[in-house]
């Protein structure tokens, strides 16, 4: 009894650490983005229509599977395809009216505002992924590291999407940076927020079917247009079809 006791709390420490390096991992890729945006401005956008390819590779190719084997455990299908919409108009709702992207008005009195409220938006999205993945790995690393895998392929683009909304706005390149530094904290606070909580299998696929809409999202109606905002859509268009093809590849050897 005394050995079953030992394995399961060296089990849980070895999953907290492994929850600990992931979420320093969302960190380091925020960042990276935020300063791959600053420093290569008028490059980034071959670097967003690969996201926005890799964002949807893993929600169709992976959160859509594994959303639907967990909760059909306990729900209908129909439920899950349900929990999807919603996160799509979810974070539809929260781009139209907190975001308040304007490409067309570079010389709006409230642009600042706006910068910020779209940087703040960023956050919040960026703080439910990092919970996202403390949860997943509570309920099995495999499924964790398929979450994991889905947020750092877009936690890229977010520190780019978060520099860019202050820098587009008429921002200062101190503020981006602060909002950079918010941003790349975010994910870690989500999953520390997650040591807290937990949930069993089911509830896991209903909300891995909720990040499914916000992913489907984020890639078709954020990334895909920002990508051909003012740039060619011909190797922005190779590099979004270049980033499905890889993440299809990445998920079939590494299931």
């Amino acid at each position: 009894m005394c050995d079953i006791f030992k394995n399961a709390i060296r089990s849980d420490i070895q999953i907290m650490m492994i929850i600990f390096v992931v979420g320093l991992a969302t960190v380091v890729s925020t960042l990276l983005g935020g300063l791959f945006a600053i420093r290569l401005k008028d490059k980034f956008h071959l670097i967003l229509g690969f996201s926005a390819g890799a964002v949807i590779g893993v929600a169709l190719f992976d959160l859509i599977p594994e959303s639907i084997n967990l909760a059909t455990k306990s729900y209908d299908t129909k439920i899950v395809t349900a929990m999807m919409a919603a996160g799509f108009c979810i974070y539809m709702i929260l781009d139209r009216f907190f975001t308040m992207h304007s490409h067309s008005d570079d010389h709006c009195e409230n642009c600042h505002h706006q910068g910020g409220l779209g940087a703040a938006a960023l956050v919040l999205h960026s703080m439910l992924d990092g919970l996202g993945i403390g949860l997943a790995f509570k309920v099995s690393p495999s499924i964790g590291w398929i979450v994991a895998a889905a947020v750092l392929s877009h936690d890229f683009s977010d520190g780019i999407n978060t520099v860019s909304m202050i820098l587009k706005n008429n921002g200062a390149r101190l503020q981006a940076m602060r909002w950079l530094a918010v941003d790349a904290i975010a994910p870690a606070v989500g999953v520390l927020i997650s040591l807290f909580i937990s949930v069993n299998e089911s509830t896991l696929g209903l909300i891995l079917g909720v990040f499914t809409g916000l992913f489907l999202y984020i890639g078709a109606s954020d990334l895909v247009p920002e990508s051909h905002h003012k740039h060619p859509a011909a190797w922005t268009t190779i590099s979004t079809i270049l980033g499905i093809f890889v993440l299809y590849v990445a998920i079939h050897f590494a299931s």
